[in-house]
């Protein structure tokens, strides 16, 4: 299956176009001036000496890499000229600077030039990943292929050192990210010997012992613990993680290696049923920013880094290209409603490096005796720079390049894996997508003349025992049901007569596929009703304790509209199903309030335990959790106590 690009998507009116012009508004430049200030801009210039402040770190050149690639997924939708011009100026130092044999990279020329591939921990292959990506993104949006020749340059001099003479003290990236930037360059400039260099490092992965005996993780952390074809379980750090597994993803689709396609499925089985969050959270600890075991999933101290979960999304929507499940589609949709999108402030002006379940108030389980010792607990406040700010250069590329994740298409089929109001052009037609999603339950989805073929539609796991299809042919829109010609209901669980014809559909994999001949309006009406969710009893964090969604979001509670202790509140899957909805003008929110109980504390009169407890009726009102913290630091959890 081939994902058609955004390139080939126009976003339109509703919740994601609204998300892009927060980004391309407001993020890029929060961003941009927060890497002024920090010296990550002046850095290019290579002038720093020894004494000087803002010392150049070994990620600085990814910021800006994926700062420069946000702004072309911009540009290529709407001019910037201002942004435009800042690239061009990065651009023109990067080949001022750049080493006669094609080096590039900022801190081991100005600061330990004597180190060049040396340290396989420091990021200088990741480094250089991050800026082939922005050059093939920028060569694209803007026709400019100055960064592209620089890159190509630097690529040339990795390839020889790396793969010709092995002469590095190291053999694979320690921070992988080159393998998926590789690739991209192969498709762009159908060059061999990129795609090449990207197996190299894949099929050279885990071949040897990389890691020193006496280092503070072992190969594991790395992913260098076995061969790629030969590893099934999700290890290490998880952004390093999720971006060998889309890189081995595209190497098993471009030479059709089975061998890495079983590597592949094994590893995403074993995140989906468990270490994933119910957010499209992974990286469960703070230590490593790494997977743990599976089923340890801790609410308060989860790490559940940003470019984690995006980097989730990069590996499924990889997976696609290969098999058609609709868990992959699932897992994206999680991610991209939940645990990316809370990774920024709804003004697009601050951030969050992890995104944790649960928030603990400022004092609640600090070690104020050990001031400087304190437990991994998150803080509940957005942060507008990091030291280390890989996400949020992230998160505007990712939501700037959000159309990448719509629709796939084979030979005989379009794929639609996300439901976003978009216009999109395919080999077999243009389609156009409608809906209020993921607030509203209804997809319109009209195709033009020209189209033949079938459409696939995901049917979403929280719906599949209840969804209805309608199908309207020619180019009239539908009025009412009654204008549809052919209807296919779900119910329970059960197909569901109908007085209309019965729409031909059939069902494999999670998709529902439908013929299409010509001008046609398909309605598909999802169940996006809230639902209580539990987890599997092995997950003892949330044992006794429930979850609410409504379609593809999650919601949680807040102390600021709640109440202090949040934990004294109990819900059941009654009190879910008896609620009622109201907008929230403040964070733009449909927000869902439902009936509880919460455990008083004339209990306890005043002490620790008690023998029996008392409880008084209330209302619980649960936002989306990707607008969490957005009223200042209070208490948030997304799992409450079970009746």
């Amino acid at each position: 299956m081939k994902n058609i690009s955004f390139r080939d998507v126009t976003i339109g009116d509703g919740f994601w176009k609204d998300r892009q012009k927060v980004n391309s508004e407001s993020t890029i430049y929060n961003v941009r001036d927060r890497f002024a200030e920090t010296g990550r801009f002046d850095a290019f210039r290579f002038e720093w000496k020894e004494g000087m402040e803002k010392k150049p770190h070994i990620f600085w050149d990814s910021d800006i890499a994926k700062w420069i690639e946000s702004v072309a997924f911009i540009i290529e939708k709407e001019p910037r000229p201002d942004l435009e011009k800042q690239v061009d100026e990065v651009v023109d130092l990067m080949e001022k600077n750049q080493r006669p044999d094609g080096y590039f990279n900022i801190y081991f020329t100005v600061c330990e030039p004597d180190k060049r591939f040396s340290n396989r921990d420091w990021h200088e292959l990741y480094c250089a990943g991050h800026l082939t990506e922005a050059a093939v993104a920028y060569y694209y949006a803007t026709g400019k292929d100055k960064m592209l020749k620089i890159m190509c340059k630097y690529l040339d001099l990795i390839d020889r050192v790396f793969r010709v003479e092995d002469s590095a003290a190291f053999h694979t990236p320690g921070h992988e990210e080159i393998e998926l930037a590789l690739v991209k360059l192969y498709r762009c400039t159908g060059e061999e010997k990129w795609l090449t260099l990207a197996k190299y490092f894949i099929d050279r992965r885990g071949m040897q012992e990389e890691v020193p005996e006496d280092y503070w993780c072992s190969s594991r952390y790395f992913q260098s613990h076995l061969p790629c074809r030969e590893q099934f379980t999700a290890e290490g750090h998880s952004v390093r993680a999720c971006y060998l597994y889309a890189g081995m993803a595209d190497i098993a689709f471009e030479y059709n290696d089975e061998a890495l396609k079983k590597a592949c499925s094994a590893l995403f089985d074993d995140i989906y049923n468990k270490k994933m969050y119910l957010t499209g959270g992974i990286g469960q600890s703070a230590v490593g920013e790494a997977f743990t075991v599976p089923y340890d999933l801790p609410n308060s101290r989860a790490y559940t880094e940003t470019c984690a979960a995006i980097a989730l999304v990069y590996f499924a929507s990889r997976m696609q290209k290969m098999k058609v499940d609709s868990r992959l589609g699932d897992v994206i949709e999680r991610a991209i409603f939940n645990g990316i999108l809370s990774g920024v402030s709804l003004d697009g002006s601050a951030f969050f490096y992890k995104n944790p379940l649960e928030f603990l108030h400022a004092e609640r389980g600090r070690n104020v005796g050990v001031p400087n010792q304190q437990e991994p607990f998150p803080e509940a406040v957005r942060q507008r720079v990091f030291g280390c700010s890989c996400c949020p250069p992230n998160i505007t590329r990712f939501i700037a390049s959000i159309g990448d994740y719509i629709c796939g298409e084979d030979e005989n089929t379009v794929y639609i894996h996300q439901y976003i109001s978009s216009a999109v052009k395919t080999s077999k037609g243009d389609i156009t997508i409608k809906t209020d999603y993921p607030y509203g339950a209804e997809i319109d989805i009209s195709t033009d003349g020209s189209f033949s073929g079938k459409l696939a539609l995901r049917i979403p796991s929280y719906s599949k025992y209840n969804y209805e299809i309608k199908l309207k042919k020619g180019g009239d829109k539908p009025q009412d049901d009654g204008d549809y010609d052919a209807f296919y209901i779900v119910f329970n669980g059960g197909k569901y007569d109908n007085e209309k014809e019965e729409l031909p559909v059939v069902i494999e994999n999670g998709y529902a596929y439908i013929d299409i001949d010509g001008a046609s309006t398909v309605n598909l009406v999802l169940d996006t009703m809230p639902k209580a969710v539990y987890a599997n009893p092995l997950v003892n964090e949330d044992a006794g304790r429930v979850a609410v969604t409504m379609g593809p979001l999650v919601y949680c509670a807040e102390s600021v509209d709640n109440g202090e202790n949040l934990r004294a509140l109990k819900i059941s899957e009654n009190s879910v199903k008896w609620h009622h909805y109201k907008d929230n003008d403040e964070l733009g929110t449909m927000d869902i309030v439902i009936k509880g109980r919460r455990l008083t504390q004339n209990s306890f009169d005043g002490g620790l335990y008690a023998y029996e407890r008392e409880y008084e009726p209330c209302e619980i009102r649960l936002i989306p959790f990707y607008a969490c913290i957005n009223r200042g630091e209070c208490d948030m959890t997304v799992w409450l106590p079970s009746e």
